[in-house]
């Protein structure tokens, strides 16, 4: 492999300091670049291992000149720098594309537009608690690049995005796991549903037979896509809703079945750590995954009924005189949202709103009616939740800020119902992100 010996990063997040903290330690000449103000913690980094870097803009004719530019996947395709580069000639890869030519570990990716956290977090556990040399990257927590850098892993679990998979070109996945497809992002997409879906079937690019896909079978967008593509890896689906045949999994009496091609197991439902539809199928695709890297049955029931869950995705706050009130803050896209409300078995205060990302709430209709006896509007611009349930649900309030929405929440709610913040909608016209978000909920509902 040719080794880049000019490489610019774009962006001094978590996945631009990590590529160059990698970077440096190959000894490549490596300059990173941020429209904004760096975060003093990565400036710290910069600085201790001597790396070059500017903030609040950019130098152009300097990115020009760049033989590689590594791209944080915040920043979009359509920017008129990236144009610029793409225009030069000059490769733009993503983080993870960048961090692969440095390992030789096993990688089992995952993505989708809902779950992808908790099911990496889950694969990862059952794999750390099985004894293996684990890392865990990508979407969540430290950079895969600042792993690899770091550590010398046999495996890696990745998180992936789909604006990481747009930036990964010869990357493969020995294990790939697309867990469902739904709109998300259309914003970044230009409003193309067709183009996200592109873009979350890159997990399975270069794969050849002796590589595993594993997607939920159930999933209407997946089973139309699979039938026009040609897919050179082995095959594990997992449905909830018919039995598999042969490699997967399925679930019959209350029970899931995981059949690895060799040997076959099966656990209860109620065993589960993670309850709910959703929960399901994350637990069955880590179970699947976790059956190919032969880890023992024992092992894998264990890990999938002791897995404490993610903060901000349906976590349990406090019941306040009798009211219960849910984090879910995680949920920033409506189908996400939807799993939420399934969930709940009150009736409920709904707390949603934010950057809507060219939203579709028609699917949200039933359950709301069922479910949502008054919604808390948490964002700048709520005209559209105001268009989709205002004839459903009478009480509508807008607020700016989670202490007003908590206590708006608490006065529309009685002793028996729940509380629930789930948004829907990204976080960043009034908070820093989704945990911030989470954050400054439950800080509120404790303020009470």
């Amino acid at each position: 492999m040719k080794q880049k010996d000019n490489i610019v990063i774009l962006g001094a997040g978590e996945s631009g300091v990590g590529a160059a903290v990698l970077a440096r330690k190959k000894g490549l000449k490596v300059f990173v670049s941020d429209n904004g103000k760096i975060q003093e913690n990565y400036r710290r980094v910069l600085k201790q291992f001597e790396i070059d870097f500017e903030e609040n803009g950019h130098s152009f004719q300097r990115l020009l000149s760049a033989t590689e530019v590594v791209k944080s996947p915040g920043i979009p395709d359509e920017t008129p720098l990236i144009q610029q580069l793409k225009v030069k000639g000059i490769p733009v890869i993503s983080e993870i594309e960048f961090a692969r030519r440095f390992t030789t570990a096993k990688t089992i990716c995952i993505t989708g537009s809902n779950g992808k956290t908790t099911t990496t977090l889950l694969t990862y556990h059952i794999l750390k608690e099985a004894g293996l040399n684990v890392g865990l990257a990508g979407n969540v927590g430290k950079s895969f690049a600042w792993q690899v850098a770091e550590h010398d892993f046999d495996v890696f679990v990745l998180e992936i995005s789909s604006f990481q998979l747009d930036g990964m070109f010869d990357f493969k996945a020995d294990i790939a796991i697309l867990l469902n497809i739904t709109p998300d992002h259309l914003n970044r997409y230009g409003n193309d549903f067709h183009r996200y879906v592109d873009a979350k079937f890159r997990i399975l690019q270069n794969q050849v037979h002796d590589d595993f896909l594993i997607y939920w079978a159930d999933d209407p967008v997946i089973q139309k896509e699979l039938k026009k593509r040609k897919i050179n890896a082995t095959c594990l689906p997992f449905s909830s809703s018919f039995e598999i045949e042969g490699p997967g999994a399925f679930i019959k009496n209350k029970k899931i079945i995981f059949n690895n091609g060799k040997n076959i197991f099966d656990m209860t439902l109620e065993q589960l750590a993670l309850q709910g539809k959703h929960n399901i199928h994350n637990s069955m695709a880590a179970g699947v995954a976790a059956h190919l890297m032969e880890i023992r049955k024992e092992s894998i029931k264990q890990s999938l009924s002791d897995f404490q869950n993610i903060a901000h995705r349906l976590e349990y706050v406090a019941s306040i005189h009798g009211i219960t009130f849910i984090n879910d803050s995680k949920a920033t896209n409506v189908n996400s949202t939807w799993y939420a409300l399934e969930y709940m078995d009150k009736p409920t205060v709904w707390i949603v709103g934010g950057v809507d990302k060219g939203n579709n709430y028609d699917l949200l209709l039933p359950m709301v009616g069922e479910k949502v006896k008054a919604i808390v509007c948490l964002g700048l611009d709520n005209k559209n939740i105001h268009n989709a349930f205002g004839d459903l649900v009478e009480n509508i309030v807008d607020t700016e800020s989670a202490a007003e929405a908590v206590a708006t929440a608490y006065y529309l709610a009685e002793k028996g119902d729940a509380v629930l913040l789930s948004p829907a909608c990204a976080s960043f016209d009034l908070f820093e992100n989704y945990e911030d978000r989470g954050n400054q909920f439950k800080q509120a509902v404790n303020a009470l």
